[in-house]
């Protein structure tokens, strides 16, 4: 069967406005962690990022690293929040996030910003947090340095104090480690 050349740019089009509305709300996709949260007795992991942010990709790429994701889904439900997107890529975000990134502290930190919550959506510990350059805290961001590191590793011991000291030092070891951008912006 044929079908105009017309009616295939009509129906492509359609689509295309239907897949830039897909992201699911901020609540949404909060009460689906909270539920898996509470089913599998884990508390989660809630990061804020942006498609512009080189460091939200980085730790994006470490979150999904096969060394380290089933490490930190033994302890968490990982969620994740789009923010702060403009012009094309506005349809990324999540509707409701901005508003949830200030109510959980994340207002003026910069991105990324991640938050440990229980189960019931409570604030166990977030990414701001206190350095030698900022004692009333900042947020760490990407852990990055090895002050960051070590602050990243208490938070997820704070966060989830059955983690053992090999998983830890797995993860330490692969924040520590040299990173390179490839071509397509991704990191390895």
């Amino acid at each position: 069967m044929r079908i105009p050349l017309p009616a295939v740019a009509i129906l492509l089009l359609g689509t295309a406005g239907v897949a830039a509305q897909t992201a699911p709300s901020a609540s949404q996709v909060l009460t689906a962690a909270q539920a898996r949260a509470t089913a599998e007795h884990k508390a989660i992991f809630l990061h804020f990022g942006a498609s512009w942010c080189g460091w939200c990709r980085r730790l994006d790429a470490f979150l999904d690293a096969k060394a380290i994701r089933p490490l930190l889904e033994r302890h968490f439900v990982l969620a994740k929040l789009d923010v702060q997107e403009s012009g094309e890529k506005q349809s990324l975000e999540n509707p409701g996030a901005a508003a949830m990134l200030g109510r959980l502290g994340g207002t003026g930190q910069g991105l990324p910003y991640f938050v440990f919550l229980d189960a019931n959506g409570e604030a166990i510990a977030t990414s701001k947090c206190p350095t030698a350059a900022k004692p009333a805290g900042e947020n760490i961001g990407y852990p990055g340095e090895q002050e960051e590191i070590a602050l990243f590793l208490a938070l997820l011991r704070k966060a989830a104090p059955e983690f053992t000291i090999d998983e830890l030092k797995t993860i330490e070891h692969w924040l520590a480690r040299p990173y390179i951008m490839d071509g397509t912006g991704s990191f390895r």
